[in-house]
């Protein structure tokens, strides 16, 4: 196919628009040719081809002048040497302003998918709004980008189908222009999908050659009736497009088989009474089938789409699909809102009032204010009910950015989205002005507003809970950070112990001056690898002060000893087991512990825990931190032969925020209704807090229990223990320690 000529485009717009400015549109012709020049396209063809095409497509949309213009030059800008000034010189400020909403919106291709969707479609809106013909000249420029899409590279394929099947066919239909939504639909639909559309495609042609005749016969037999009753009408038959059928077996979840109405017929007619007269007597011929009957002519689609439905059982038992509608309604159901744009002729520029426009300008007309004022997205969403991103959901944050994530996401995801940092120190959220949980899932245009502290990491747990791959990354680069600092804050505080111990300075220069001896590369990496067990901090005493004499390292085959290496608190004084040491202070060095989530890697005994009042100490096990045991703890029996992994410990509790401990209790209780509601009513108005329940029934009188709980000290501990003794259910109740 040769390249339009400048007289076949003029001819064009002539045929439906005899008082054209072909002067006008014969500058266009030629400012845009010598603009592109020798560009090629990716087919090959002179690029120049490609704003011509999209021009004769909305000449099929019968389009005013300057649509046509626009479309002729809407990538002169964008591509060539030519400005916006010198188009507004040849052209006027009509034309500019509509190649200037091109321009803009042609970042739109970039999006799908990413963060920058919301605010993307965001100015598309307010492009299109600006001038509804934006919209028009953006949608046949698509539809011919999909008509050549075969000649772009692959990976880049799959993403500009799945854009124009997620955002422009449905705005497209939102715009009532159905040919062309479908066009765009079938095009996408055989890019994305290439063997679901090459078998409906197969099994629609076989359909076809079986049940074409019927076509033929149900057009006749339609036509007689009418005429028969008085009525003028046109019939047409048509088969449905492969993607809407695929669609529906998608949806309703049948096979092919199932389908009923792969055939639809259109009955046009003169007057909007005799469509009703129409349906009179299709429904005393044939009967009809229930729930498939719709009026779209007394209540129009948003975008005034206007016409009758109905299905009915027609000859040979083949179900029949009707539309019958007006003229008129027929054309406004094919072009839609360009059915409309002829509102410009002649009044070049000139605002137009509402009552002029169509419902579905006027949709996106409300739309578009209310997205650009941003203050009540419930209302912006109430009204426009946006299915045109059904798998997506618009928030906003408190200043009225529009923020769109995927289905499922949380205020977490909201939280990465607006920033990194935001998301990272994010504790609490506002859903719409009251609290909710940070797992909440977000609804369309609710406002979102994050609660934030200082030094927060996120839980690495919200990795598996968020939905957006942004938030994902974050939280495990956050995770990883946080953690490192724990390490190191523990190596930290296991070097100076040790540094002291070898009457020794410690400090950070020290440190950086021996990283050659330790083979890492900053202070940094030394702390962690203590922290992580990976290396033992007399080794770091030792390359600091390579000096130390040998006989105060302790043993005099000059392997390192207590004095250096000494991790353990018992290995201080030399020669005293000190693990049945009498409960006493622990040490004035000795590490101070709070709570999980501290600022170390804490632990707590996996098999009874600890709490404060109990003497404990710390068994460092490499990469998973510290294991904090009460003293009596039988697993400490383990460690024995290994010195290093003590530490010395001590509580450190904060008053103003109270943290709870775990421990665990075990019970003997009477087999008798109600005796495990006893027991646990007890523990909660004690102020314990149950995490789990185990019980096992060794025979009929009893049943043994074992309860992990939280609480907050020893004391809180043995005044729960106490409680529970008073029962009379209960026989017997002890405290484990693993």
């Amino acid at each position: 196919m040769g390249m339009m000529r400048q007289y076949e485009l003029v001819d064009r717009v002539r045929s439906y628009n005899p008082n054209t400015d072909e002067d006008l549109l014969n500058r266009a012709y030629v400012y845009a040719m010598r603009a592109h020049g020798t560009q090629k396209r990716a087919s090959g063809d002179p690029f120049f081809a490609h704003p011509l095409e999209v021009a004769a497509i909305l000449t099929d949309l019968k389009l005013d002048d300057a649509t046509i213009v626009a479309a002729v030059l809407h990538d002169t800008v964008e591509d060539t040497a030519a400005t916006l000034e010198e188009i507004e010189t040849m052209f006027g400020p009509d034309i500019r302003r509509l190649v200037d909403g091109l321009t803009k919106i042609k970042k739109l291709d970039l999006v799908s998918k990413k963060a920058a969707q919301g605010e993307n479609f965001r100015k598309l809106l307010l492009a299109i709004v600006d001038d509804i013909r934006v919209l028009l000249v953006k949608l046949a420029d698509r539809l011919h980008n999909m008509r050549t899409l075969h000649f772009v590279p692959p990976e880049k394929r799959l993403r500009i189908a799945e854009e124009t099947i997620e955002i422009y066919a449905p705005l497209a239909g939102r715009m009532g222009m159905q040919e062309l939504r479908e066009e765009l639909e079938e095009l996408s639909f055989r890019h994305i999908k290439p063997e679901a559309h090459a078998t409906v495609t197969k099994r629609l042609e076989e359909v076809t050659e079986r049940e074409g005749k019927v076509i033929g016969e149900i057009e006749d037999d339609l036509k007689d009736k009418l005429a028969a009753s008085g009525i003028q009408a046109e019939v047409f038959g048509r088969r449905k497009r492969p993607y809407s059928i695929w669609k529906k077996m998608e949806r309703k979840s049948v096979s092919f088989e199932q389908l009923s109405d792969i055939f639809g017929f259109r009955v046009i007619v003169e007057k909007p009474e005799d469509c009703y007269r129409v349906l009179g007597i299709v429904h005393m011929t044939w009967p009809m089938v229930p729930g498939r009957y719709k009026d779209y002519i007394s209540t129009p689609k948003q975008n005034d789409y206007r016409s009758i439905h109905t299905t009915v059982v027609g000859p040979g038992h083949s179900r029949v699909e009707l539309q019958i509608r007006t003229d008129n309604m027929d054309r406004i159901a094919e072009y839609g809102i360009a059915a409309h744009a002829h509102y410009k002729d002649g009044r070049a520029g000139e605002p137009i009032s509402l009552a002029d426009e169509s419902r579905a300008y006027q949709w996106l007309r409300r739309t578009v204010d209310l997205l650009a004022e941003g203050d009540s997205p419930e209302e912006f969403l109430e009204h426009t009910k946006l299915e045109l991103f059904h798998d997506q959901v618009f928030c906003f944050t408190p200043k009225g950015r529009l923020i769109a994530l995927p289905r499922g996401a949380t205020p977490i995801d909201f939280a990465y989205a607006v920033h990194t940092d935001v998301g990272n120190s994010a504790v609490g959220a506002k859903i719409n002005g009251r609290i909710a949980p940070l797992l909440t899932e977000l609804q369309n245009g609710d406002e979102v507003e994050i609660t934030r502290a200082d030094g927060q990491a996120p839980p690495a747990a919200w990795e598996s809970l968020v939905v957006t791959g942004k938030a994902r990354a974050a939280i495990r680069r956050a995770t990883r950070v946080a953690v490192r600092r724990q390490y190191a804050g523990l190596g930290r505080q296991i070097l100076e112990r040790a540094f002291s111990r070898a009457e020794r300075a410690f400090s950070d220069e020290k440190l950086k001056a021996a990283l050659k001896r330790l083979a890492r590369n900053t202070v940094d990496d030394v702390l962690a690898a203590v922290g992580r067990g990976e290396m033992y901090s007399g080794d770091v005493v030792k390359a600091v002060y390579p000096d130390l004499e040998p006989e105060k390292r302790g043993s005099a085959d000059g392997k390192p000893g207590a004095a250096v290496s000494g991790k353990g608190w018992f290995e201080l004084r030399q020669g005293e087991n000190l693990k049945f040491k009498l409960p006493g202070e622990a040490p004035d060095n000795a590490i101070p512990i709070r709570g999980l989530g501290g600022d170390l890697p804490v632990r707590f005994a996996p098999h009874g825990g600890a709490v404060p009042g109990d003497r404990i100490v710390g068994i460092l096990t490499p990469g998973e931190g510290v294991t904090i045991y009460p003293i009596q703890s039988p697993a400490l029996a383990a460690f024995d032969n290994e010195p290093d992994r003590w530490l010395d410990v001590r509580w450190d509790l904060d008053d103003k925020a109270p943290q709870r401990f775990p421990a665990r209790i075990a019970l003997k209780s009477i087999n008798e209704p109600g005796s495990l509601a006893q027991i646990t009513t007890t523990i909660a108005e004690h102020d314990g807090n149950i995490d789990s329940v185990a019980m096992n029934r060794p025979n009929q009188d009893f049943t043994d229990v074992t309860i992990d709980l939280t609480v907050w000290d020893l004391k809180h501990l043995s005044a729960i223990i106490s409680e529970l003794r008073e029962k009379r259910v209960i026989s017997r109740v002890e405290r484990v320690v693993g």
